[in-house]
């Protein structure tokens, strides 16, 4: 095992989930699984015994709600990042999942790809929504609990940026330009922010700007 190699702890209450997801996640090869459990209190026992880099949680548990554990999984490991991989397409789980502690919401729905993107991000202190429930929670809320919108939707600032400078109608080798990067960073950026939005327009992202007070 290399140091740089993210470690991952899966919490599901099925087991064929967990064997599932061991074996998506086992394509990546920054990215290791150091145990899988089934419960919120097997949780929390094994985040304060592996103290792993990511858990992966779902809400759905024998024991409890997944969301209720994260701090109690925080507090056993305050290192840790939290991912929700849950079935609950709704921005009220999404909200007290963040309000209790977490940085990503997946659906189980989702590409094997967005919840290996989803870990990665996590993993760097960005946040990250689904597509779909980030769009969601934008066109309904200016802050959650003290946070921007951009950043509850899984926006980092860059992307943020990009997206302030896309409204204004800069180009992309205009932005680049203003934020001394290369044209290809900047491409890498847009489209990282239209995934996560699931927005594809520069009127859809234009709007979307304004609604989060980027522009005026």
């Amino acid at each position: 095992m290399t140091n740089d190699r993210l470690r991952v702890l899966l919490c599901d209450d099925h087991r064929i989930v967990r064997g599932g997801l061991q074996r998506m996640l086992a394509e990546d090869s920054g990215i290791l699984v150091v145990a899988d459990v089934g419960t919120a209190a097997e949780a929390v026992a094994a985040a304060g015994r592996l103290q792993p880099d990511i858990v992966v949680l779902d809400i759905g548990l024998p024991d409890g709600s997944g969301i209720s554990a994260i701090g109690r999984i925080l507090g056993a490991s305050p290192a840790s990042r939290v991912l929700m991989l849950t079935m609950h397409d709704d921005v009220a789980y999404l909200r007290e999942a963040f309000a209790s502690g977490a940085l990503g919401y997946v659906l189980k729905a989702a590409a094997d790809i967005e919840l290996i993107q989803a870990i990665h991000d996590v993993a760097r202190g960005e946040r990250y929504v689904h597509p779909t429930l980030g769009a969601a929670l934008l066109g309904r809320d200016t802050n959650v609990e003290g946070r921007s919108v951009s950043t509850v939707a899984g926006l980092s600032e860059r992307e943020a940026e990009i997206l302030r400078l896309l409204a204004l109608g800069h180009t992309n080798p205009e932005m680049a330009e203003v934020l001394d990067l290369s044209v290809r960073t900047v491409e890498t950026y847009r489209y990282r922010l239209q995934q996560k939005v699931g927005l594809r327009s520069r009127a859809e992202l234009v709007r979307l700007a304004r609604e989060m007070g980027l522009v005026r």
